[in-house]
């Protein structure tokens, strides 16, 4: 995976009170991560990828018990193709591994062993075409959520089951006050907006707020599937009419003689025997 993830969300999970430790580790090369700006300051955000194992379990874990929201069928049914294959292509890994572990006293023996033979490409070689070198910690990281979620916990998250619909870990409140930054006429940037929310949900008592990654994923869904709503708050009306209305679709098939009348901002003249007619 190729999601960063800021440093405060990492202290949380685990257990931190401080940063401190993790920007040590930063700084002695421990982890892949990125320099960001906040609130007139620097923090760091870490690959994903570089964590831990038990943090990225821990990380998935926490994404998965609060976007089950259907079941994992319905689930596949509103997911691409690709990801139902990406899905099926680590259960085939996951067995295999659980098979090779069978013949070695120890399962570090096995892992090791198995890396090496999967990543020559010549062990898997049609799911490793598929889906390319994998680290320990990524094995061990599907083997958990294989273990405790079955075919699910290997799926893809973070995706929209239903037209519309989209699966998060914020609940109504932080949503909408979210959504009242975003939509704020100032035009705040997505990271201000993340922020202001933060702040606010820390003075009314949140302790575990989400991380600015999945804050910022909602915004770029709302933006994508409600961008008539973005361009007129944040922009104002005249963007509206210049950038939205334009391509508005209308179903003409619905409308009846008279109904409309487009004059193209010309003068419309009416006789009074159109007027009976219309009226």
């Amino acid at each position: 995976m190729d999601e960063f993830i800021n440093i405060n969300e990492i202290a949380r999970i685990k257990g931190l009170k401080s940063t401190r430790s993790i920007r040590l580790a930063i700084n002695q090369g421990k982890y892949i991560a990125r320099e960001v700006e906040v609130n007139g300051g620097k923090s760091y955000e870490i690959l994903y990828s570089s964590l831990e194992p038990d943090i990225q379990v821990r990380l998935d874990e926490e994404e998965l018990k609060t976007t089950a929201l259907v079941t994992f069928e319905n689930k596949m049914n509103f997911v691409s193709e690709h990801s139902k294959l990406t899905a099926l292509a680590r259960v085939d890994i996951v067995v295999a591994l659980n098979n090779l572990r069978k013949k070695y006293p120890t399962k570090k023996e096995a892992d090791s062993v198995f890396l090496d033979l999967y990543n020559s490409g010549m062990y898997l070689p049609q799911i490793y075409k598929f889906v390319g070198s994998i680290s320990i910690g990524t094995l061990h990281r599907w083997v958990k959520m294989f273990e405790n979620y079955g075919a699910e916990g290997l799926l893809q998250k973070r995706k929209t089951n239903r037209q519309g619909e989209y699966n998060t870990i914020l609940n109504e409140e932080m949503k909408q006050i979210f959504l009242k930054y975003l939509l704020y006429p100032n035009k705040f940037t997505i990271e201000k907006a993340i922020n202001l929310t933060k702040h606010i949900l820390e003075k009314r008592g949140y302790e575990n707020i989400p991380c600015n990654l999945t804050f910022r994923r909602f915004a770029e869904n709302f933006k994508k599937n409600n961008y008539s709503k973005w361009v007129l708050f944040r922009e104002g009306e005249k963007a509206y009419h210049d950038k939205i209305e334009p391509y508005i679709e209308r179903d003409f098939s619905k409308l009846e003689v008279g109904e409309v009348l487009i004059a193209d901002r010309h003068v419309l003249y009416l006789c009074k025997d159109m007027l009976h007619f219309l009226f």
